[in-house]
């Protein structure tokens, strides 16, 4: 079927994104954090410090998708890594890194006086914040892997353009995890965020620009490179975080079966092609979304972009019921969306939306896309009226069998 996104369905989409931001202090209170840390890794105490520590964001926030929670009292994941980059896998087990930065992190806790002891997860350390920070930060130990994951990568012929930054991680419940041994959990959250940038292109760059000259505009003295990603808002973000939210709602009675953020946001960033509006990339994303998806003849394959031997999609292999759950859902938000994409009215728009992704959002949507942006503006609507002179495009999601094929950037 043929969908047309309306003009006022493009107001508001670009409304429906903004209501899901969190606001710019939550990014700021997150940065401030795991830069403190970094500095308490660093003073001349630590027992770490001649180990190079290097502490950086991670996931949603360094991707500059996190959506704000259903509830007002819901906690924000801060996903952090810590790599002390003067070790290699010959100095000590995954166990014995993890200890020496969990010691470490236990006594950053009690010289902030944060009242819940940290906690141990499977590949984290656990910062449990006070209430009113609203946030915990999950903190993961690994050491460098650059030189093993290019040999890796390269004796299979994969693209290993990203692995100059990639990671060897710990894991409680791998069988080597208390041997002194080569054969480590692999990561590269950083190639990951780079290749995710390499998606947004051109509307990255400019977007970028805009916010430094707003700033500049505004007396602050920064360059290009001081910009981070979560302050540039681009329409493959925008609509990552327009589908996170309707996958939380479908499956808030179903939690196993959700369809993990990691496998959204990859298969999103292939799809998307450099659609310049949030209701054009939304659409034309759903309408690609299982490009990237292979399936080899017995299992599905959702491939790590920086690194194709790990696959997203592993669990669906022995859970059935998650591929299922993936597939699902986004026949039903190709539903929702294009249904939402043909309305002219923001009232019926938000009836639509409204049990897919909360009814609060969907009424600060359909009121902030009639209001005006500035005095004697005409608000979103107006903007996007403005914008397009044309016919609004049409997205085909075509009625045909799935046929996963091996996604653009792989050897």
């Amino acid at each position: 079927m043929t969908v047309t996104i309306t003009k006022q369905a493009e107001a508001y989409l670009e409304a429906l994104a903004k209501a899901l931001e969190i606001p710019p202090a939550r990014y700021e209170q997150a940065e401030r954090s795991y830069k403190s840390l970094g500095e308490w890794l660093h003073r001349d105490e630590s027992s770490v410090k001649n180990f190079g520590p290097d502490v950086f964001v991670q996931g949603s926030f360094r991707l500059g998708t996190v959506i704000k929670p259903e509830f007002d009292g819901e906690e924000y994941d801060v996903d952090c890594t810590c790599s002390l980059t003067k070790l290699t896998k010959s100095n000590l087990s995954q166990a014995g890194l993890k200890e020496l930065l969990g010691e470490e992190i236990k006594a950053y806790r009690k010289s902030k006086g944060i009242q819940k002891e940290v906690h141990e997860g499977r590949r984290c350390w656990r910062l449990e914040y006070a209430d009113g920070a609203q946030f915990h930060m999950d903190i993961v130990p690994c050491i460098p892997n650059a030189e093993a994951q290019r040999l890796l990568l390269e004796s299979r012929n994969l693209d290993a353009r990203f692995a100059d930054t990639a990671i060897a991680i710990t894991d409680n419940e791998v069988p080597e995890y208390y041997e002194i041994t080569e054969d480590w959990p692999r990561s590269n959250p950083r190639g990951y965020a780079e290749w995710f940038k390499s998606r947004m292109g051109d509307v990255f760059v400019r977007r970028r620009q805009q916010v430094l000259d707003e700033m500049r505009a505004e007396g602050v003295t920064a360059s290009v490179e001081d910009i981070p990603t979560y302050r540039v808002r681009t329409p493959l973000q925008s609509a990552i975080m327009i589908l996170k939210r309707h996958r939380d709602m479908m499956f808030a009675d179903d939690p196993t079966d959700k369809p993990i953020s990691i496998i959204i946001s990859s298969l999103a960033a292939h799809a998307y092609e450099g659609e310049e509006t949030i209701g054009l990339a939304l659409m034309s994303i759903l309408s690609r979304m299982e490009s990237a998806i292979e399936h080899d003849g017995t299992k599905y394959v959702i491939r790590n972009p920086t690194d194709a031997l790990e696959n997203f999609a592993d669990k669906w292999e022995d859970h059935p019921e998650r591929a299922e759950a993936f597939f699902g859902w986004l026949e039903q938000a190709r539903e929702d969306f294009s249904a939402a994409g043909r309305l002219v009215g923001h009232r019926r728009m938000s009836s639509v939306l409204a049990s897919r992704m909360g009814r609060d959002i969907t009424d600060q949507a359909s009121d902030a896309a009639l209001q005006p942006t500035h005095p004697g503006s005409a608000g979103l609507l107006g903007k996007a009226t403005a914008a397009s002179s044309t016919t609004a495009p049409s997205v085909s999601f075509a009625d045909q069998p799935r046929t996963p094929k091996k996604p653009d950037g792989f050897a």
